[in-house]
């Protein structure tokens, strides 16, 4: 579970890699695109520029590069060459990325062309969530910490957390412990620890928490049709607060 500096350092590097990945995405026109087409173009930048491996394919006899989670889906949407992204859509691109044998993993929601103000709304507290979390992480500070800093932001702004997902600690394998939840009280919960590395990644859904898996076995949707967003970062607790391992270039920590 905790990680020495060195193995931090590999992490920080593999973020680093795939936060590049995420400005290639940034100068991509999205609308009129497939899904598929998307996640081809992922592979090959991973695999032939970044000289990394996707860790998402053949996880879990998982076929693909990445999830593309579009409006109404939560998270692990399928890319397929009948989905085409349009005008208004949302979609969040979750991808990890192995270099050095160490894993990192990241997503973001994105606009669409002309999206509606609500859309907005949600993508934008779903991104302030994500960092209200990031911002409890610290050395002494619990797990419950973050959870309820996460619900207490999207609360305040109508939304629901969904609970069937968490965050996770991360390294040689995609999914380590400790879950980490995206609501809970505070004081409770894992003591952090330098050392510890995990992802924080919330969901929220416009309208109920609620939701199923469709037949393919790897889509999840909102049980009531409405849009859900999400952001995730891979984070390590420091001596002194948190680092951001895979932090984009376009972004800033916000201040708390």
């Amino acid at each position: 579970m905790i990680k020495s500096p060195e193995e931090i350092e590999l992490m920080a590097e593999s973020g680093r890699l795939l936060a590049s990945v995420f400005t290639w995405l940034d100068r991509q026109t999205l609308a009129g695109r497939t899904t598929m087409d998307i996640n081809d173009q992922v592979e090959a930048l991973i695999v032939d520029t970044l000289g990394a491996r996707p860790a998402s394919k053949g996880q879990y006899g998982y076929g693909f590069v990445l999830n593309c989670s579009r409006n109404a889906v939560v998270c692990h949407g399928v890319p397929s060459e009948a989905e085409v992204l349009g005008d208004g859509d949302i979609v969040n691109f979750d991808i990890t990325l192995e270099k050095g044998g160490y894993i990192a993993d990241s997503s973001k929601t994105y606009l669409v062309g002309d999206v509606a103000p609500a859309a907005r709304r949600l993508v934008r507290t779903s991104y302030e969530a994500m960092w209200k979390g990031i911002l409890a992480v610290r050395p002494g500070a619990r797990l419950g910490d973050i959870g309820h800093a996460i619900e207490r932001h999207a609360k305040r702004a109508g939304y629901a957390i969904v609970r069937d997902y968490c965050g996770h600690g991360i390294g040689h394998e995609m999914h380590e412990e400790p879950q980490v939840l995206h609501f809970g009280k505070p004081g409770t919960g894992l003591v952090l620890r330098e050392g510890m590395v995990f992802t924080i990644e919330p969901m929220l859904n416009q309208g109920r928490r609620t939701v199923r898996t469709e037949d393919d076995g790897w889509t999840v949707v909102t049980t009531d049709g409405k849009l859900s967003a999400q952001f995730e970062h891979t984070v390590a607790v420091t001596r002194d607060g948190v680092r951001v391992l895979t932090l984009r270039p376009d972004e800033t920590i916000p201040r708390g």
